[in-house]
């Protein structure tokens, strides 16, 4: 099989770069050192010109004052970012972190982010996709300034509402020479295929139609024969400079055919809508994966071709497994709603999706947007594929979670959230419905932060004990030891003797002077017994911190519960 091969000509210039015709220019200062200031490390990036100055480039964009409205000053200054999933899938963990570099860079450089939806294949369109795609985006905090929810000064933002554009597009291309109408049937195409494959080959059209006489496609056209539109590429390219992987060359026409961009249905190629659509968008950085690299060049020779300048690229590298395998649609649990579903908190995920990158002046565990966006350096973004490890999402949610229970705002938050789950886990079961008041739950919550991953973790098994009273047995803790009255006994007088606010370090202390005084008995036989009448666990959080959980009065119920039973079983002289 051939492997398209990508020239680099030369690594990035660290020094001011005009891309050759596009008006667009990104410095780098890190040259300067340290006297250059803040900036220093990073691009400052300007966008020139975006309404179009050629007389091609005005008749393509007078007929739909609505969709080509560049002349707000959103769109004529600053960075504009995009990006453009198509709604044939479910936002995926891949698209999430291409979304968040644009996202970032927009901010970072106090520009707009754009998403822009490729519906233009739609017989695989999935219902649903793409409201869940912008929902997705938001709930992340990656909300885009312009959107077909919000709506903007570029809209519509779906491609299947833009037709007209990229028919208007096709036929300048066609007029100008720089197209050909194709009549080639799929028959024809398929054997094509089928003699290359035989070969060795990669199959590639022929270009067959390019070379049709004016009069032949005329008739053609009259007779109603199907066509395509195809775009006519040149030879001896130039090179680009990519904002990730420097200046890079590919040969495009020596190894594929004409490519398609007007197809029979008319509706456009993602070659030309993104082409068009980026250019009536104003979009100053296109910001995609590395698999786009090796079409770059393609897009280029239709900017060219059109008239316009095109944007700077920079083509991300790519996100694997961690075993280095690629990410694919395919795990299932890398639907950005299978981890949302599954209590994961939003910055989590993205501060593990930046930390296993580049790009970053640190790579610490508990960044928020606002330090992803103050340490966001695209100067250091590496070619280096950033691989994965989704096994330290626990860890990084936990850190995030601990941050939102200390910020009273999140904190309540979390709070209503937590007292849904309760309700839905337990409904019926809980007899105390104290145990849903706020104060109770912010309190279990700053208890618990730095020991739990999810909000989810409280209404496992092991922390049923904090919503429904256990169902333990005097039976139970009697097996335990026969001293269970006068332990008992001895730690209800402890707590009773507490104040309302009960505190782990003290009763840590209490419980230790209260275990010497049984010589007979280990303490953490003693803590084990307390453990089982608290919660019906053998293993769990402290008992201190189990008695400041459940409060002064739920465990003083508790332990009177067991105690009066075992006040009426026969003396241990008697069972002998």
């Amino acid at each position: 099989m051939f492997s398209p091969s990508i020239s680099r000509v030369s690594p990035r210039c660290p020094l001011f770069i005009s891309f050759h015709g596009c008006g667009l220019k990104y410095l780098t200062t890190a040259a300067a050192g340290p006297a250059a200031g803040p900036a220093a490390g990073s691009w400052l990036l300007t966008r020139r010109n975006q309404v179009a100055n050629t007389s091609a480039e005005r008749s393509l964009c007078t007929t739909d004052h609505t969709t080509c409205d560049l002349s707000s000053e959103s769109t004529q200054s600053g960075v504009r970012v995009r990006f453009a999933p198509s709604p044939t899938g479910f936002l995926h963990l891949g698209g999430l972190r291409t979304a968040l570099y644009n996202y970032i860079f927009a901010k970072k450089y106090g520009g707009s982010f754009v998403l822009r939806l490729e519906d233009t294949d739609q017989s695989r369109l999935v219902p649903g996709a793409e409201e869940a795609i912008e929902d997705m985006l938001e709930w992340a905090g990656i909300p885009p300034d312009e959107s077909p929810r919000r709506g903007g000064p570029a809209g519509p933002y779906r491609q299947s509402q833009r037709l007209e554009l990229y028919t208007q597009a096709a036929q300048h291309l066609v007029d100008t020479g720089h197209a050909y109408y194709c009549f080639c049937s799929t028959q024809r195409l398929e054997l094509l295929k089928k003699e290359a494959l035989r070969g060795g080959q990669t199959p590639r059209y022929d270009n067959r139609c390019r070379h049709l006489t004016a009069e032949q496609v005329q008739e053609k056209l009259s007779s109603g024969v199907p066509r395509v539109i195809r775009f006519r590429l040149e030879s001896g390219v130039e090179p680009f400079q990519d904002m990730i992987f420097g200046w890079t060359q590919h040969e495009v026409a020596q190894v594929e055919g004409d490519p398609v961009v007007m197809k029979a249905d008319g509706f456009p190629t993602y070659h030309l809508a993104n082409v068009v659509d980026d250019h009536r968008m104003a979009v100053s950085h296109v910001l995609r994966g590395s698999e786009w690299l090796i079409s770059t060049t393609k897009h280029l020779l239709l900017y060219r071709a059109l008239g316009w300048r095109p944007p700077a690229f920079g083509h991300l590298p790519l996100l694997l497994n961690h075993d280095g395998s690629k990410l694919s649609k395919r795990q299932g649990d890398l639907f950005i709603q299978s981890f949302r579903q599954a209590g994961a908190l939003p910055e989590a995920l993205l501060d593990l999706t930046t930390h296993c990158g580049s790009g970053f002046t640190t790579n610490r565990i508990g960044r928020r947007m606002e330090d992803l966006i103050s340490e966001f350096s695209p100067s250091t973004i590496t070619t280096h594929s950033a691989l994965l490890d989704l096994e330290k999402l626990p860890e990084f949610n936990r850190v995030h979670l601990r941050q939102r229970i200390e910020d009273e705002e999140h904190c309540d938050s979390l709070v209503k959230e937590l007292q849904e789950l309760l309700q839905e886990a337990y409904a019926e079961e809980i007899q105390d419905k104290d145990v849903l008041r706020k104060e109770y739950i912010t309190g279990i919550l700053h208890l618990r932060k730095g020991h739990i991953a999810s909000l989810k973790d409280l209404v496992s098994p092991a922390y049923t004990y904090l919503w429904v009273r256990p169902s333990v047995s005097y039976q139970q803790v009697a097996a335990l030891t026969s001293d269970a009255q006068h332990f008992f006994s001895l730690a209800l007088r402890l707590i009773e003797s507490q104040g309302e606010e009960l505190s782990v370090d003290t009763l840590n202390t209490e419980l230790k002077t209260l275990a010497q005084s049984a010589k007979a008995t280990k303490y953490r036989d003693i803590m084990k017994l307390f453990r089982l009448a608290l919660s019906g666990l053998q293993q769990g959080p402290s008992v201190a911190e189990m008695m400041v959980s459940l409060g002064r009065a739920e465990v003083i119920h508790r332990f009177q519960k067991l105690l009066l039973p075992l006040l009426l079983l026969p003396s241990r002289s008697s069972l002998k």
